[in-house]
């Protein structure tokens, strides 16, 4: 620990919670040695399990930190540094071993009890009776329990019957989900193919009205000039600046009345 903090002060400080979790981990191991009950064994190996975890972190980190200063340190702190890390490492894949078999052993006792059911204690009952029955009542006896046996393991059957069916029907289900999914994408594919192609008709519809307009405003500006001509013609018929329109006659000359007064 003093020559970690020589060398680093953050390394110091990772090897020391280092050094707590596998304490924490020791101390856990000997009291699951204690715990009979196996739903508080499965408890307390979840909680090691997470310290194991910590533990893998804060390695990563320490190692990380090694690689960072490799530079800044000479050969020697780097071979210390390095041996330090394994020696973490190798210490937690030893805790990491033994939570494995106390792993196995927990689900073998879960096994057990699964098929043991109604008949805790009945052992010590046997031992008890069992010098007071004659044969046939041992042998009933024996042919019941092998009755209560066939019937834990036609329960046994069952939940596995079970579980297999709903693993079935969620299989169906998701293949199920998986084609509606399926069907959904095509299905906005073509929407957004149906998108497109009214985007395109909705811009030559625009431009076609456009061109439309552009006709009807030369048309109007035409039939305005044509009137204002012919409007003019009429008002200033004498005008010779103002061409006579094709097609149109000119308008008629004022005529005067030869007459003698008397």
């Amino acid at each position: 620990m003093d020559s970690l903090s020589a060398v680093s002060e953050e390394l110091a400080e990772i090897d020391g919670q280092i050094a707590d979790i596998f304490r924490a981990l020791s101390n856990g191991f000997q009291k699951l040695d204690k715990i009979k009950d196996v739903n508080r064994q499965s408890r307390q190996l979840e909680e090691l399990t997470g310290k194991m975890r910590e533990c893998k972190r804060l390695i990563k980190e320490f190692d990380r930190e090694v690689k960072a200063m490799e530079r800044r340190t000479n050969a020697n702190t780097h071979r210390m540094l390095s041996e330090k890390k394994q020696s973490m490492v190798k210490e937690l894949n030893s805790y990491v071993a033994l939570k494995k078999r106390y792993q196995s052993n927990l689900e073998s006792n879960k096994r057990v009890d699964l098929f043991d059911g109604p008949n805790e204690g009945f052992s010590e009952d046997n031992d008890m009776l069992a010098s007071n029955m004659t044969n046939q009542q041992l042998m009933d006896k024996g042919y019941q329990m092998m009755d209560e046996t066939d019937q834990a393991i036609n329960r046994a059957k069952k939940v596995v019957q079970e579980t297999v069916d709903v693993g079935t029907e969620t299989g169906a289900t998701l293949k199920a989900q998986t084609e509606q999914m399926s069907r959904i994408v095509n299905d906005l594919d073509s929407i957004h193919f149906s998108i497109q192609k009214a985007s395109k008709l909705v811009k030559e519809i625009g431009r076609q009205v456009a061109t439309d307009k552009c006709i009807m405003a030369l048309l109007f500006l035409i039939v305005t000039g044509i009137i204002a001509i012919i409007i003019v013609k009429f008002v200033n018929p004498n005008n010779k600046e103002i061409q006579d329109i094709p097609g149109l006659a000119p308008p008629a000359m004022n005529r005067r009345l030869l007459w003698t007064p008397y």
